[in-house]
């Protein structure tokens, strides 16, 4: 009973993952806070061009690997990268025409040079995503809080959907609050 049962998927992120491997077929995807990268090995059995995932856990990056290996995918155009997604955000120039974030709800690794808090953090880290995102792009942002309010400049800065109705399965829908989910985009420059 004491023992750590960790099964490499988050079962709530079913139609989550199923949604972003839709959005990255023939597209590039980052995939930040991956976990064990189940989100970007569907994308790439879908057909994603390329997928880049980004973990601070050597354990967890193992087993993305060992994910990727096992679906026979080729690491020419799936990468995996340890780092601080906080630091790696700040200085990387490339643009993805997918990004999914999905940081932890609260995090104070000693890995990283800051405690990070998603209601207090999830502003900086979508605009610092957002950054990232190639003209036309869709960001899908994840958290696990359950009092989760989205920040008012956000929403005035990008085109914020709340699509968490439509990520829940029959097997979550008793607890709405599981997981929240928002669809970000560019705002159009067109009224």
């Amino acid at each position: 009973l004491s023992d750590y049962l960790d099964t490499g998927l988050f079962l709530d992120h079913r139609p989550v993952r199923r949604m972003v491997a839709e959005l990255a077929k023939g597209k590039s995807l980052l995939n930040l806070f991956c976990y064990t990268a189940a989100v970007s090995v569907q994308a790439a059995l879908r057909g994603a061009k390329s997928t880049l995932s980004i973990d601070m856990s050597n354990t967890y990056l193992d087993w993305a690997q060992r994910n990727f290996d096992l679906n026979k995918l080729s690491d020419k155009n799936h990468h995996l990268l340890r780092a601080d997604c906080l630091k790696w955000l700040e200085t990387d120039s490339e643009q993805y025409d997918v990004i999914f974030l999905d940081p932890p709800t609260f995090s104070n690794s000693k890995k990283m040079d800051s405690v990070l808090d998603v209601q207090r953090d999830h502003g900086d880290l979508i605009r610092n995503s957002m950054a990232k995102l190639a003209e036309n792009g869709v960001l899908i942002f994840s958290n696990n809080f359950r009092k989760f309010k989205m920040d008012e400049l956000t929403q005035r800065q990008f085109d914020c959907e709340n699509i968490t109705p439509q990520t829940l399965d029959m097997d979550f829908e008793r607890n709405p609050r599981i997981h929240n989910v928002w669809k970000i985009t560019r705002r159009s420059s067109f009224g």
